[in-house]
């Protein structure tokens, strides 16, 4: 089969071997997925992952190893994490397998991913697709749950203005799905033509070079990725306010953290989400990622794809399977 591997180096494999489903999996057929700035990170040498790409996707159920063949034929998309299940594991136990010491992650982590044809998936991450989500809007669910993940982890009062920093893929989808969810929020960023974006879907937006930066934010959510932003976050974050980290911030400079302390804040790491709530958003039209996709390429041009992902005005490039 076709597969987008990377060892050392970035190719397109025309014959990588298909695999063959374990007692429990499901082997699926991939028809689109969706290029992640960590897949990118990765062929930098992030994790120091060798082998398939990509954790977005959507397929089709071809074959189940196990009695229930329930998902054969049904349109599937796949939670990235999975733990060991270990009867002594308490990460497992708790149904916090994003944690779990022995956890795999497609694409990422001990799991060829889903740039390839074919995938196999324990039938336990599969979610059957609603049918009237289309392929290019439900490719989005995993960076979707992510942001609903928030949510899960931190209660926000209806009172309480949240300012969610970066117009990047990760910060436009965080201001649509507390928008969704009703939430006063406002995007900043540096970009106009992408705060346009949200602003069309009725999320206040500013320009930074607009916004006055002063501590007047109940919640703030980081989502650019740098020390800059970071610092700038803590600037715009209340007294006792909660500072979400959405993005990995990650460089050798040094910057003061004292303002953390001096004002209370409350720093919030923010990772994976579950699905359920990201399909029901999309099932129920709340939000449109039609506006995200900069191409779609064929997985003859995936190395042209993974280009195009490089260009600073890309938001997401999709490749397709069938």
């Amino acid at each position: 089969m076709k597969a987008i591997v990377f060892d050392k180096e970035l190719k397109l494999d025309n014959n990588y071997k298909k695999p063959v489903p374990k007692k429990g999996e499901a082997l699926v057929k991939v028809k689109l997925a969706g290029i992640c700035n960590t897949d990118y990170e990765i062929t930098k040498g992030y994790m120091g992952y060798k082998g398939v790409l990509g954790h977005e996707f959507v397929g089709v159920v071809e074959d189940v190893n196990d009695e229930d063949k329930s998902l054969v034929g049904k349109r599937v998309v796949a939670e990235i994490n999975y733990g060991c299940h270990d009867v002594n594991c308490e990460w497992c136990n708790k149904g916090l397998v994003r944690h779990c010491p022995n956890r795999h992650t497609i694409g990422i982590w001990k799991k060829d991913g889903c740039f390839a044809q074919y995938i196999t998936l324990p039938t336990e991450v599969l979610f059957e697709v609603p049918e009237n989500v289309s392929d290019e809007q439900v490719v989005f669910v995993e960076p979707l749950a992510a942001a609903c993940e928030i949510l899960e982890q931190l209660h926000i009062q209806p009172i309480q203005k949240v300012l969610v920093q970066g117009d990047g893929k990760l910060g436009l989808t965080t201001a649509l799905t507390l928008n969704a969810f009703n939430y006063d929020v406002t995007l900043v960023g540096k970009h106009q033509n992408k705060l346009d974006i949200a602003k069309k879907q009725g999320v206040k937006t500013v320009l930074l070079d607009n916004l006055e930066i002063k501590p007047e934010w109940e919640i703030v959510v980081e989502a650019t990725g740098s020390i800059s932003g970071f610092e700038t976050a803590m600037a715009l974050t209340k007294p006792r306010g909660t500072l979400v980290l959405k993005s990995t911030v990650a460089g050798a400079k040094e910057f003061n953290l004292a303002p953390i302390v001096i004002n209370e804040i409350t720093v919030l790491g923010s990772r994976c989400g579950q699905f359920k709530p990201a399909l029901k958003l999309l099932e129920n039209n709340r939000i449109d990622f039609k506006p995200f996709i900069s191409g779609v390429y064929s997985v003859d041009d995936a190395m042209e794809a993974f280009e195009k992902n490089k260009e600073k005005d890309t938001l997401k490039v999709l490749i397709k399977f069938d």
